[in-house]
C-alpha cells in the first residue's frame, strides 16, 4: 500500500483508477468495484469516475469495443460476449453499438468465426450423434447460436 512517500503518490481515487487505466480499459462498473475494495468512499469514486468519464480517460464504449475484439480474438460467440458485456455493467445500447461498429465494419462474420473455431477444434464433423452433440455443446459454450451452430457444422470443414 502507498504511503505518499517519495515517489508514491496519495491513495487518491483518481491515483487509483488511472493507475488501473495505463494497465487496460475498464468498464465504469468495473472500476467502481475496484475503488471501493480499495476504501475509497461511494462519492469520491462517483466524482472521480465522473471526471475521468469527461475527460475521456474511462469509456464505456471504448472498453466495450476492445473487450469484443479481444472476445472475437478468442473465437467466442455473440451470446456469451454480451453476457459478459453485462456482467462487467455496460449497458445494452453501449454493447449493441460497438457490435454493430464491428459487424458493419466488415471486420465481424459470426458464421465464419464459428466454423473456424469449430474447425480449430475438431478435425472432423463426427461420425456418430454423440460426436455430433460434442461439438454442438463446444459451440454452444463458446457463445454462437442455434443458427451459427448449424453453419459451423455445415462447413467448418468445407476447405480441409
Amino acid at each position: 500500500m502507498s504511503n505518499g512517500t517519495a515517489g508514491n503518490p496519495e491513495p487518491t481515487p483518481r491515483n487509483d483508477a488511472v493507475r488501473l487505466l495505463a494497465r487496460r480499459e475498464y468498464s465504469r462498473a468495473e472500476l467502481k468495484e475496484r475503488l471501493a475494495a480499495r476504501g475509497h468512499e461511494p462519492a469520491a469514486i462517483a466524482a472521480c469516475l465522473d471526471a475521468l468519464a469527461e475527460q475521456g480517460l474511462q469509456s464505456d464504449a471504448r472498453f466495450a469495443e476492445s473487450f469484443l475484439r479481444s472476445r472475437v480474438a478468442r473465437g467466442q460467440g455473440p451470446l456469451k460476449i454480451r453476457g459478459e458485456l453485462a456482467r462487467r455493467g455496460v449497458d445494452r445500447d453501449t454493447a449493441r453499438a460497438a457490435f454493430a461498429e464491428l459487424e458493419q465494419g466488415g471486420e465481424l462474420d459470426w458464421f465464419a468465426l464459428a466454423a473456424d473455431a469449430l474447425a480449430r477444434r475438431f478435425s472432423t464433423p463426427g461420425d456418430t450423434p454423440r460426436e455430433r452433440a460434442r461439438r454442438e455443446r463446444f459451440l454452444a459454450g463458446r457463445g454462437f447460436d442455434s443458427e451459427q451452430l448449424r453453419h459451423a457444422l455445415d462447413h467448418a470443414w468445407d476447405d480441409a
